[in-house]
């Protein structure tokens, strides 16, 4: 039986944070020092950035199948498993050697830092649902944004902090410390369930054809540009993503328990969250392709670039109950718009690639300091309106499909962006026109890199005018009574 609201306590709420943190600060960490750890396990570029990519790969291929469940067997204990992979995964990358084994330690590492956030998040977050109501409930999301969103942003800066100083390695065992301390402090949480398991069948082939169909995304994405897009192998991906996902879409509909409800997305409002949701957070890639510039064209260390993402994690933790507070006030559609657009000036002011590196810094620290406020805004508003809208006996699924969302934009935004820079910039010709619109400054031996991350950037910016859209189309006007 589902306990009653307004019995969540700041304990369990402090131990579901830490579980967050281990996903979105500690997991994170990869997409600035991956330099740094590929140099040292000695393992390619393209196997880094799979690595790099793979973690929310695993975590959105899941994150759904699990929220079910945890809505059958229990929330707790779906989240305590959660825990348990995240240990797992961040002993295996921390303790991961150079050589013959690095690939394969440091690939199990990190799908199990990707099933963690796959246990973790929806479970989590129906818990929230579950245990806390009304503004009660809004300030234990607001709280959560600050682990999920708040943890990515300050990702960057930490990861090169400790890996200038510690070595990257001391990263994952703290982030393992970390998870441990988080499932203590979760022990002893009263079992909290949607629908009574019996007669539930696991949707084997829902969950295998997803499987198939993001995988072969995955793969088409990061290495479509070294395999060559009209080559066999990337035709070949492509028509089995095609293929598979649409026997996905037909065996969804008609299963009796899918893995993925459909039925969810009648509510328009639900829709539009979770639309945006991918969206916006697939303009994580930013993130990389801009770390990635100022280090290669550049020149600056992981530590220098993780320190102009300092404006950053601060403006998340300083503004996202400032989000909380105009969702009170003008509803969720009003601050998801205002954070979209201010993630959106974000990217155009990193696209000047143009510029002198001291320029360019400068105005990149604004920038993520910019990317951080936008995020505030709209963070909680977002994930309450998913929320509120979704029935009781459905959280923890309908949460999962709200963070496979997250999960999935952010690895094929990074997947993507990383793609198309890495090919750009080695292949200089294909964005030479650009040398006759704009007049690229200083240096002249990296205008390749420069290029290359300008198209990137400007990519990642039309991924947030597709989640304004689709706010635009999908989130009513005004403040709305949330669905019971």
């Amino acid at each position: 039986m589902t306990p009653t609201p307004n019995r969540g306590s700041d304990k369990l709420l402090l131990g579901i944070i830490l579980g967050v943190l281990a996903f979105w600060l500690f997991a994170q960490t990869p997409l600035n020092i991956a330099p740094a750890m590929a140099a040292d396990l000695g393992v390619s570029t393209s196997v880094m950035n799979i690595a790099v990519s793979i973690t929310a790969l695993f975590s959105g291929i899941f994150i759904v199948v699990i929220g079910g469940l945890a809505d059958r067997v229990g929330r707790v204990k779906i989240l305590m498993w959660g825990f348990v992979f995240s240990l797992a995964g961040s002993l295996l990358v921390g303790l991961t050697p150079a050589g013959a084994l690095a690939m394969l330690m440091l690939m199990l590492g990190r799908i199990c830092q990707g099933l963690s956030g796959a246990f973790i998040m929806p479970a989590s977050l129906a818990l929230i649902k579950t245990y806390w109501d009304g503004a009660g409930r809004q300030r234990a999301v607001s709280l959560w944004s600050m682990g999920s969103w708040g943890g990515s942003g300050f990702a960057a800066l930490f990861g090169g902090l400790v890996a200038q100083h510690l070595g990257w390695r001391w990263i994952f065992f703290a982030s393992a410390a970390v998870a441990m301390s988080g499932m203590l402090l979760v022990r002893g949480t009263p079992e909290s369930k949607g629908v009574p398991a019996q007669g539930y069948r696991f949707d084997i082939t829902g969950v295998l054809t997803f499987m198939i169909t993001m995988v072969a995304l995955q793969v088409l994405a990061t290495q479509g540009s070294g395999l060559g897009w009209t080559s066999p192998v990337a035709l070949s991906l492509a028509a089995t993503a095609l293929v598979v996902g649409v026997a996905f879409f037909r065996a969804e509909i008609r299963a009796r328990n899918p893995f993925v409800n459909f039925g969810l997305f009648r509510n328009l409002t639900y829709t539009g969250a979770t639309i945006s949701n991918f969206l916006l957070n697939g303009a994580a890639g930013m993130l990389l392709v801009s770390m990635m510039l100022v280090q290669l064209g550049g020149g600056l260390s992981a530590q220098d670039a993780g320190m102009l993402t300092l404006g950053y994690g601060i403006a998340i933790v300083a503004f996202i109950r400032v989000g909380e507070k105009l969702l009170q006030r003008f509803g969720a559609r009003k601050p998801m718009i205002w954070g979209s657009l201010i993630v959106a000036l974000s990217i155009a002011l990193l696209m000047p690639t143009t510029l002198f590196i001291g320029q360019y810094t400068k105005i990149a620290v604004v920038a993520y300091a910019l990317f951080g406020l936008g995020l505030a805004f709209y963070a909680t508003p977002s994930t309450d309106a998913a929320l509120s809208n979704l029935p009781d006996d459905q959280a923890g699924s309908g949460a999962g499909i709200y963070k496979m969302a997250s999960s999935l934009g952010a690895s094929f935004g990074v997947a993507i962006s990383a793609a198309m820079f890495t090919a750009l910039s080695a292949d200089s010709s294909s964005t030479r026109w650009l040398e006759g619109v704009v007049t690229f400054a200083g240096r002249q031996d990296n205008i390749a890199v420069r290029q290359a991350a300008m198209v990137a950037l400007a990519f990642n910016l039309l991924m947030v005018a597709a989640a304004i859209l689709s706010i635009t189309l999908t989130i009513p006007k005004g403040r709305k009574p949330e669905a019971r």
